[in-house]
């Protein structure tokens, strides 16, 4: 049954994510978002599912991040 609440977000592409500020000085929360997205140090880029989940963590730390679109063969 589609719509359930237990069913996955189904993944509608992909977003490349890069850190373009320090942390150094940021808020912890802040901080441990960005070690979640998978982000170490100013200059690294993640390309991530663009669901939800993401977004959320994206919208908490936007002034340290760059967010693009990327396509599916970027995935490393």
């Amino acid at each position: 049954m589609a719509g359930s609440p237990g069913d996955p977000v189904p993944t509608t592409g992909w977003i490349r994510v890069t850190q373009v500020r320090s942390s150094i000085g940021a808020k912890p929360k802040h901080r441990g978002t960005l070690r979640a997205l998978g982000l170490r140090g100013i200059g690294r880029t993640n390309v991530l599912p663009d669901r939800p989940e993401i977004r959320g963590m994206i919208a908490r730390v936007p002034h340290l991040v760059d967010v693009s679109s990327a396509g599916p063969d970027e995935r490393g």
